[in-house]
């Protein structure tokens, strides 16, 4: 998909995707990150929130009802989204959010911000990136107790913006693969690492992702790289 080289050549440009040398919050050190809190301007997020909802078109099609974002990087992801949709796909999408800490006071009282999500609701949940998959622990019970009816609120899939195709914890699965597997619904990835390799040194020139990082790429992977 031409989204997916123009998504690549964007996350560069606004120093979402950076190469070198990292310390991730695992221990792990990385010759890679990403860091989504670096999309700051309207623009920046216009653009983000049209990527998304071109994923989600391709993955999931139109069958979803809410968008659900965790906090707190997933609450502008979720809204940015919920209008590319509209506007793209002629969609009318809600927003859903969740609160770390539940408001005991006015009309919006609760443990959620936007749309109250409720039995027959069909949800997409929206992230930046997942390395561990710990997210998702806390967020599937929190939408799930919305229920009235077991099973009543399905969760059709989560998407993230980048796939970094590593290990999860005690595993030789991705993230992704392991919440997928264990919550049984779809998870997807605007890109994934084996695109970003492909579009900026593969079939690029070679100025990003030099010749260098390739091999410290490569390194990477051959420790901490999932099954595929």
């Amino acid at each position: 998909m031409d989204y997916k080289k123009q998504f690549i050549d964007f996350m560069v440009e606004a120093q979402v995707l950076k190469f070198g040398s990292f310390t991730l919050k695992s221990g792990r050190q990385s010759p890679f990150f990403m860091n989504a809190g670096a999309y700051i301007t309207g623009s920046q997020l216009k653009r983000l929130g049209e990527f998304y909802a071109h994923a989600i078109h391709d993955n999931f099609g139109d069958d979803f009802d809410v968008f659900f974002g965790p906090a707190y990087k997933g609450i502008p992801l979720a809204v940015t989204t919920a209008i590319a949709y509209s506007e793209i796909y002629g969609k009318e999408v809600k927003y859903c959010c969740d609160r770390k800490e539940e408001k005991d006071h006015g009309a919006d009282k609760g443990g959620f911000l936007g749309y109250k999500i409720k039995d027959g609701d069909r949800v997409v949940i929206i992230e930046d990136v997942t390395t561990s998959g710990k997210s998702i622990e806390e967020v599937f019970p929190k939408i799930k107790s919305q229920e009235t009816q077991k099973d009543s609120i399905k969760i059709v899939g989560e998407i993230v913006s980048l796939n970094r195709m590593e290990r999860a914890p005690d595993t030789t699965k991705s993230a992704l693969q392991v919440i997928s597997e264990t919550y049984g619904f779809k998870t997807c990835a605007i890109v994934t690492m084996d695109d970003v390799i492909d579009a900026l040194y593969t079939n690029g020139d070679k100025k990003i992702i030099t010749p260098e990082i390739k091999t410290q790429l490569d390194e990477y992977y051959a420790q901490w790289g999932c099954e595929k």
